[in-house]
């Protein structure tokens, strides 16, 4: 492995080779920013189309975009983003300007008609349908965000504080494996972390800061590295606040809630420069027969503004601690024979803390020539500790199961983007070339059995770990015509292992490397459908500590996929994306934190058909569905042994919401998670479930008061779900079945906010 280092950094030279050779060609291009009309902040995302010539363009993180000269001869150019009242533009107007032509977009609640088919390569398929969703949806929690992603369902099964279990495309991701979260562009998932690989916990965003979320299924991204496998979600938070606010919350169980934000800088002053501060505090009892006591502060600064005439910069800190007790999981025959109640627990001192203090810095530079260069620098201080008891008294029948899991840990990452808008053999394209440096510092991870949190029994693993991981790519997009564009990728991903054995005095070092090429086609048939095939591999990484025992052979796991789809728009009202895919994983090493062992996994493929319907039913009425049907097989084992336990096989997610700036809004929302095998041979079964959530609120300008129920129909359903074999208290044998965490009974919270400026 010696020779992918070189292989790395010539990546990376050929990237920046080709952005140089492009900048030094004078083409004449014209170059248009687009700002927010209120705040005068640019606009990333916003399409350019044309009725004959289709799309054009969209812009980038400063609201740029280039377009080439032909351009300028059209007439009618259509210039559209949800959230605001779509323009369109004259040649004349564009001609009319030296420099940089700027275009003012007014907000107002989104209408399906200004929804584009034109999903280029660079926004992703489902960029139109996030955008629209995060627009038109009360936001209740950050769980809430989440599934904004079409068939990302969660579950909590640790009294409110862990990270929630995630399941997405046929996968079990556990807490993160194989989907990749960030928070503008800030890593959240946990790399060889105390509870397992890929450990990705959001609380400490504040929900009513989200401004909008961007995603895809699939490993189709070269800019996305580790863990994209089945996708990714990245959380955007707003540059700016239109006005500040403070919000309070109560609720059923002795719940309550109170969030706020407040602009630092005057009103004139915002044009160039942005800077708030936010914070939320919260807290409930919870609805388990013992108390959760679940307690959660969040604090956030940023700062945003144009230090020069092409150079923005964002500082963003933010500081997250929470703590609580749970109930754990708990098996169907302690409920079903009267020993404990449906909301009541076996071992009640689970539970934990958990804390996360992030700085990010971001620096958009607009270079000459029509190149654009990004810089960005995070670092991460996080603290976690977690009590849990899965298996009660089965292996020690006296004291019981109860394990202790615990790290702290320094998380640092580079991130480096050069973007140039340029002409291939005179066709319109952008290349992008990025460097990517990760390092992840643990002190002291730790797996202990312990006694009433209190007692330290026995050390089973404690140790350090130092992991890096660096990852070069590039990736060219061309359209190709009016009709079609399409995009080739290629990331190199390089990975240092060291784990520190504290309890036996020794190191152990493993190095490993992964090369993923990618492709993207998209076809624009019409101006109501559009069609696309992608392809390429991703990868997941495997815990530090499984890496150096295998000396570094299978320590990235290679995941494969493909989807053919289209996206349709329905006359004005509608809009649907559909797709059949299919995703390859080779053979998989998985680091399991709550026993301290490494348990070898096969080879798996699952195949599937993905829906999603956006309606706008009348003005401001909005329907959605989500269909998702899903083949998960484990390969290389008997036919009748080849299920994946807990791998959804039908999930269906949607409802109606009423979206208007003032006045009455609501929205009633379903979720259904079809019953799944919860071992390998399907003879035990994961029950499925049917939860619906209505909220309602009524707004004006300076206040507003809303009422959200969760589980309105108050139904009996099983969060969380495990196939373990476990032995209660004065059992003379283990019984191995399903042990579950109860969902949400109903749950009804009144609001009320004020707004000033």
């Amino acid at each position: 492995m010696k020779w992918i280092p070189y292989i790395l950094c010539l990546l990376f030279a050929a990237g920046l080779l080709h952005a140089t050779t492009f900048a030094q060609q004078k083409a004449a291009i014209k170059e248009i920013q687009v700002l927010h009309a209120q705040t005068g902040l640019p606009i990333s995302h916003v399409l350019f189309s044309h009725p004959n010539q289709g799309y054009l363009g969209s812009t980038d993180e400063q609201g740029m975009l280039t377009l080439p000269v032909t351009a300028q001869q059209l007439a009618n150019i259509r210039v559209s983003c949800v959230g605001f009242q779509p323009t369109t533009l004259t040649a004349s107007m564009i001609n009319s300007q030296l420099g940089p032509h700027r275009i003012s977009l007014v907000p107002t609640i989104s209408k399906m008609q200004e929804v584009e088919v034109h999903a280029a390569a660079r926004n992703g398929l489902f960029q139109s349908i996030a955008d629209l969703d995060i627009h038109v949806r009360p936001v209740i929690n950050s769980q809430e965000v989440l599934r904004v992603v079409p068939g990302l369902f969660i579950g909590q099964h640790a009294g409110g504080g862990k990270a929630e279990q995630i399941f997405l495309r046929g996968f079990d991701i556990d807490h993160g494996t194989d989907i990749q979260l960030t928070v503008d562009g800030m890593p959240v998932n946990m790399v060889s972390h105390a509870h397992g690989q890929g450990y990705a916990d959001l609380h400490f965003v504040i929900p009513e800061l989200i401004e909008r979320v961007e995603f895809n299924k699939g490993p189709y991204f070269a800019d996305k590295g580790n863990f994209a496998t089945a996708g990714y979600v990245d959380f955007r938070t707003k540059q700016t606040i239109d006005h500040s606010f403070v919000r309070l919350e109560g609720g059923q169980f002795n719940t309550w809630r109170a969030v706020g934000a407040v602009n630092l800088l005057p009103q004139k002053k915002r044009a160039q420069h942005s800077l708030y501060a936010a914070g939320e505090a919260s807290f409930t009892r919870g609805f388990f027969d013992s108390p959760q006591d679940f307690s959660r502060f969040n604090g956030m600064i940023k700062y945003h503004g144009q230090i020069s005439q092409k150079s923005r910069l964002t500082l963003t800190g933010t500081a997250f601690t929470s703590e609580w007790l749970a109930s754990g999981q708990i098996p169907d025959r302690a409920v079903n024979n009267g020993t404990i109640g449906w909301f009541g627990a076996i071992d009640d001192t689970e539970g934990g803390s958990t804390s996360r203090y992030n700085l990010n810095a971001e620096l958009h530079t607009r270079l000459s020539n029509k190149l654009s260069w990004k810089n960005q620098l995070t670092y991460s201080r996080y603290l976690f500790e977690l009590y849990s008891n899965f298996t009660f008294f089965l292996n020690d029948p006296v004291d019981g199961d109860q394990i202790r899991q615990r790290e702290s840990r320094n998380l640092m990452q580079y991130l480096s983007t050069l973007k140039h808008e340029h002409q291939l053999g005179g066709k319109q394209a952008r290349l992008e070339a990025g460097l990517q440096s990760r390092f992840d510092a643990t002190a002291n991870s730790e797996l202990s059995r312990t006694k009433n949190r209190t007692e330290l029994r026995e050390a089973i693993m404690e140790g350090d770990i130092r992991e890096a991981n660096v990852g070069l790519f590039v990736q060219e997009e061309i359209k190709l015509n009016d009709k079609l564009d399409a995009s080739v990728g290629l990331r190199a991903d390089y990975f240092t292992n060291r784990y520190l054995n504290q309890l036996e005095g020794s190191t152990r070092r493993s190095q490993s490397a992964i090369l993923s090429p990618k492709f993207r086609i998209n076809y624009r048939a019409s101006n109501k459908l559009q069609l696309y095939a992608y392809g390429g591999q991703g990868f997941h990484s495997n815990d530090t500590r499984v890496a150096v025992l295998r000396n570094g052979r299978d320590v990235v796991t290679p995941a494969w996929g493909s989807d053919l789809g289209a996206v349709i728009k329905i006359g004005d009202k509608a809009i649907l994306q559909t797709a059949l895919w299919y995703l390859w994983l080779q053979q998989e090493f998985v680091y399991v934190g709550d026993e301290g062992v490494v348990e070898p996994g096969g080879r798996t493929r699952r195949m599937g058909w993905d829906a999603s319907l956006r309606y706008e039913l009348i003005p401001n009425l909005y329907a959605d569905v989500d269909v998702n049907v899903v083949a998960p097989r484990a390969l290389g084992v008997p036919k009748e042994e080849s299920y994946i336990p807990l791998a959804p096989t039908f999930t269906t997610t949607g409802g109606f919401t009423y979206r208007k700036a003032s006045g009455w809004n609501g929205s009633l929302r379903y979720r259904y998670m079809a019953d799944r095998a919860a071992n390998e041979t399907k003879s035990v079964i994961a029950e499925g479930y049917f939860v619906a959530d209505a909220a309602i609120n009524y707004t004006a300008k300076k206040w507003e008061v809303g009422v959200s129920i969760q589980n309105i129909f108050n139904t009996r359903w099983k969060e969380t779900q495990f196939d373990t074999e476990s032995r209660l208290a004065n059992e003379p044998e283990p019984v191995s079945e399903i042990h579950f965490t109860p969902g949400t009974p109903f749950f009804a919270r009144l609001s009320l906010s004020w707004f000033f400026r």
